[in-house]
Formats: structure tokens, sequence, C-alpha cells
């Protein structure tokens, strides 16, 4: 091999290596530690969990996609230590919620945000989080992998109609794998508002108008607002609609619900300076699709927010 040869590629090994360094892992993952209410004097495990969920959520790589650094999906997990059952288990509640950028403007809109209770699970300050799609290997890496999936999978389908099809399919699989460990929240039959039912429903034909509301609420709605906002109102009213469907089909369905959970403070604020006809076409939707916050809705012929 001659020198050019070699120089050749040499160059070409560090412009791949430059160009995959541009790239970075999906999430941009806060997370904190609260164990603040079993009161324990040293919090040297506690700082040690939190460095290695924070680290597990953000330096794996979830997807083949290529995610520029200013690309990755912004979201949090507050993980609240409740119990220390025994050494090293612990029962906590985990507050998860992402976001992601509107178009043309310095907004973030709310995709997801959910607290998962009662969740059990062991860990030692010099545990390694492993973690497998095709296995169940502990209930900490089993919860933050399937969260992972989930927000990649609300983030993609806000941008595509059906974009996160794949990471659906990813968190099914880790509710699959995690059946036969006796935990809550992974099998059908303990609850109809928990991890299994989450993802089933939206993998369901019964629930696709939720997921083409994901993407006409976003895509042809809110990152539009900042051009049209009349277009803008009218796509996110479409979108209301359309989730109308699943309601009829599925009343008060849990994923209905964490939709309105996160989404009802700016569907408000959105309309409240819409034509008085928008807003009551909007509001008797409202109260009829998530009537948890119908006493919210009010505010928007109001015009107070």
């Amino acid at each position: 091999m001659n020198w050019k040869h070699s120089y050749n590629i040499l160059i070409l090994g560090i412009l791949i290596l430059l160009s995959s360094g541009t790239f970075a892992q999906e999430l941009n993952c806060q997370v904190q530690i609260n164990a603040q209410q079993i009161a324990m004097g040293d919090n040297a495990m506690f700082d040690a969990m939190q460095r290695s969920v924070y680290e597990f959520m953000n330096t794996r790589r979830w997807t083949n996609d290529k995610y520029a650094p200013t690309e990755r999906i912004d979201c949090s997990m507050v993980i609240q230590i409740d119990k220390q059952l025994s050494t090293g288990f612990y029962e906590a509640t985990f507050q998860i919620s992402s976001s992601r950028p509107v178009y043309g403007s310095t907004y973030t809109s709310t995709l997801f945000r959910f607290q998962d209770e009662q969740v059990r699970f062991k860990y030692m300050q010099f545990d390694v989080l492993d973690f497998s799609d095709n296995a169940y290997i502990s209930e900490l890496t089993a919860i933050l992998g399937f969260y992972a999936y989930v927000i990649l999978a609300m983030d993609n389908d806000s941008y595509a109609e059906y974009g996160g099809q794949e990471q659906w399919q990813k968190a099914q699989q880790v509710v699959s794998n995690a059946q036969t460990s006796g935990e809550k929240g992974w099998q059908s039959f303990s609850s109809r508002n928990n991890r299994y039912w989450f993802v089933n429903n939206y993998l369901n034909a019964r629930f696709k108008p939720l997921r083409q509301a994901n993407s006409m609420y976003h895509r042809q709605g809110f990152d539009v607002l900042n051009e049209n906002v009349q277009t803008g109102r009218k796509s996110v009213l479409a979108a209301v609609k359309l989730i109308e469907k699943v309601h009829q089909a599925e009343p008060n369905s849990f994923n209905v619900r964490l939709f309105f959970t996160a989404k009802n403070d700016e569907i408000i604020k959105l309309f409240s300076k819409a034509e008085p006809s928008e807003k009551n076409e909007i509001v008797g939707l409202l109260e009829t699709i998530d009537p948890a916050n119908s006493t919210k809705y009010t505010s928007i012929r109001e015009g107070t927010r």
C-alpha cells in the first residue's frame, strides 16, 4: 500500500469520525432523585442512583436515527423514593414528562406527563444498569427503557402520522418481557390505567385517530401558529374532533385523559382569543371528551386566559 493510499484512508477515517461526532443520543433527560421522605442521613447512594439513571437515559442509543445535539428530546424524570422496603429495595413514584419545540417560536409544547406510582425496584450504590430489548433484566431498567421508548414514540408521532410506530412496538416488547416479573403495571388485569394498557391502546386500531390527532395538532396546528393563527387554531380544533372519535369508541380512556393532562392549559390559552363560534364548538367538545377538566374549559368562553 503506497503512502498516498494510506493518507486517503486516514483522511476518510477522520472525516467519518468527525461526521459521526456531530450526532448525539436522542434524549436530553433531566433526572432528579428525591429521597427526603425516608430521611436517610447519607445521600451518597441516592446521588449515585441519580447519576446512574441520568447516564442510562442520556448516553444509550435508543434508535438508529441520527439526532443532532440541538434535536435531542427535552424530557425529565423525577423519582420520589416513598419507602425503603429493605436494604436496596424501594417503592417510588416516577414523574415523567417530555416536550417538543414549536416551529418559529421559543415556545415548547408538553407532549407527555404522567405519574407512575407504587413502583418497586432494587438498586445498590455500585449497580450497573443493564437493559435489553429482548429480556427483562431488572425492574428499574425496564421502567426506564419503557419510558424512553414512550418519549420517543410520542415525539415521532407529533412530527409525522404514526411516526413513532417502531418505538411503540419497542415499548410493547418491554411490557411483554416484564409480564412474569410480578410487579405492578405490566399486566392487563391489574388496572386499565397502567403501562400495559397505555402502549397497547396506542397500537390498537381504535386509537388511530388519537395518533393522527397528535401529528395534526402539532404539525398543522401549533407549528403554523407563528405564520397564521387562524389556520393553526382550525387544525387544533380538527385534531380534537379526531380525538372525539376515540372517545366515542372508548369513553374515558387512559390515553385520551393523558393527552389532555398535557394539553388542556395550552388549548385554553389558544382558544381564549378565538371567535365566539369557535369557542363554543371547542368547549362543547372538550366538556364531552375531557369532563375532568370541564370547569377549566369554561374560561375559554370568558376569554380570561
